[in-house]
């Protein structure tokens, strides 16, 4: 299956950024994708919507899936996006949907790790996810997603792996800061590797956040990346023939042990 990643530099404005997610998304097309993943906060991103939060996605939300399922059902791709949902609250879920190829919505998923760390509280104006992961199926391969923060929690895209996931999709809005870059590519490969599965990561571009979207194969192999391109597509072949090549001589998820306690016994 061919699959695009999609960066760019997202607004406060949901009408200036479904408009460059079409852009991007004729982009991913023309070089023959099947799927766009676009980053966390595609909808508008929080630090430039004016006024309340929770009424700019109370009025943004609805028309902003409305957008990527017309973006998908035109183009004939899948479109895989994060926005903001309302949660009934003050704090409104951090919200990804999927879309296939004809415009149908797939599933949505709630992010589930907040991003409380370096100094920074992203549960002080948004509410945590309550329904665990997601998993879709597209192109005759099983797609896991997950977001941003959850990357540094590997026992989310072991669980996707475990309930049979090829593909974990990660959308993201990746915090610059001393070693995030590292972080960040150190993070992704990690997770493609331990768990034998291709990761397909897309970040926004921006004064905060550090682009560097990739798809890394299943022996951590970088195969399609960005930099630092305000606004740019990158394609690669994702493939089951790969996954299978490189769990034949690494076959670490039938080699693991689920048949003891791996803690064992702690001595007082």
């Amino acid at each position: 299956m061919r699959i695009s990643v999609g960066q760019f530099r997202p607004t406060g404005v949901v009408a200036e950024n479904v408009a460059t997610l079409r852009r991007l998304a004729e982009s991913a097309k023309d070089e023959g994708a099947e799927l766009v993943l676009f980053p966390e906060e595609s909808m508008f991103t929080v630090r430039h919507v004016d006024g309340p939060l929770a009424e700019a996605v109370d009025a943004g939300w609805s028309a902003f899936v409305s957008e990527v399922t017309r973006i998908a059902a035109d183009l004939s791709i899948a479109v895989v996006a994060g926005g903001y949902e309302p949660s009934g609250t003050e704090r409104p879920y951090n919200t990804v949907v999927a879309v296939d190829a004809t415009g149908k919505i797939l599933g949505t998923y709630r992010k589930l790790h907040l991003y409380d760390a370096f100094k920074y509280r992203e549960s002080d104006r948004i509410t945590a996810g309550d329904r665990g992961t997601l998993m879709v199926e597209l192109g005759g391969l099983r797609f896991g997603i997950m977001t941003c923060y959850d990357l540094r929690f590997p026992e989310v895209a072991r669980s996707l792996a475990v309930a049979g996931a090829d593909v974990v999709l990660v959308p993201a809005a990746w915090f610059k800061g001393d070693y995030k870059i590292e972080h960040w590519q150190l993070l992704l490969k990690a997770r493609a590797v331990e768990n034998t599965v291709w990761i397909v990561a897309a970040g926004t571009r921006s004064d905060n956040t550090v682009g560097h979207s990739a798809i890394i194969d299943p022996l951590a192999v970088p195969v399609a990346f960005l930099g630092e391109e305000g606004e740019a597509v990158e394609t690669a072949d994702v493939t089951r023939e790969r996954i299978d090549e490189v769990r034949s001589f690494l076959p670490v998820l039938a080699n693991r042990r689920t048949d003891v306690d791996q803690l064992g016994s702690v001595g007082s």
